[in-house]
C-alpha cells in the first residue's frame, strides 16, 4: 500500500473497484464507483491490487501539508487542532437511562460531549508529553507513567466510533 500512486486500481471486499484519488503521506483517498471517496490508512491491507502505479518520490497533499502544521502548531504552541465528529454523530443526542424507570433520562448533545471526550484526549496528550520533557523523573518513571497512560487511551476507545478520521482515534496497548 504504501507505494501505490493515484492512479492505481485497487479492489475492496465491500466497496468494489476503486481508483487511488490521492496518495497522502499517511493515507490513501480512493473513488468506488458504488462507494464513493473513501480514506484508508497505509497501512490498511483490505485490497486487492489490480493496478499498480507507481507513487512519485513526492507525494504531498495539501491535506498532509496542513495536518504537518497542525501538528507543529500543537506541539510547540499549544495549539489545538479542531478535532471534526463523524457526520452520522453531527447534531445527534447521547441519552443515559437509569434503570429505575422514576427517574428521568439524561439528554447530552453528542457534539457537546465529543468535544469533553477531545478534551480528554488532548489533556492526555499534554499530560504526556510533560513527562517525556521531566528532568524531575527518571527513565523508569517515566516509562511507568507513560504505561498508565496507554491504558487510559486504551479505555477510551470505546468513543473513535465518534472520531471522523482514524488518524484522531485513542490507541491503546496493542494485543500480543
Amino acid at each position: 500500500m504504501k507505494n501505490l500512486g493515484v492512479g492505481s486500481k485497487v479492489e475492496h471486499p465491500r466497496y468494489g473497484m476503486g481508483i487511488v484519488s490521492e496518495a497522502g503521506i499517511s493515507s490513501l483517498k480512493v473513488i468506488f464507483k458504488n462507494g464513493g471517496e473513501r480514506e484508508f490508512s497505509l497501512d490498511y491491507d483490505g485490497f486487492e491490487i489490480l493496478e499498480e502505479k507507481e507513487r512519485p518520490e513526492s507525494s504531498l497533499t495539501i491535506d498532509d501539508v496542513e495536518r504537518a502544521l497542525a501538528t507543529v502548531l500543537q506541539k510547540f504552541a499549544d495549539f489545538t487542532p479542531i478535532v471534526p465528529i463523524a457526520e452520522r454523530y453531527r447534531g445527534g443526542t447521547l441519552i443515559l437511562k437509569p434503570a429505575d424507570e422514576e427517574l428521568k433520562a439524561k439528554e447530552i448533545p453528542i457534539d457537546i460531549f465529543f468535544h469533553k471526550i477531545v478534551m480528554v484526549r488532548d489533556r492526555l496528550r499534554v499530560l504526556e508529553q510533560n513527562i517525556n520533557k521531566s528532568n524531575n523523573l527518571s527513565d523508569d518513571e517515566k516509562v511507568h507513567l507513560q504505561q498508565y497512560i496507554t491504558r487510559m487511551y486504551g479505555s477510551l476507545t470505546t468513543f473513535n466510533v465518534l472520531f471522523k478520521y482514524k488518524e484522531d482515534h485513542f490507541v491503546g496497548e496493542k494485543s500480543k
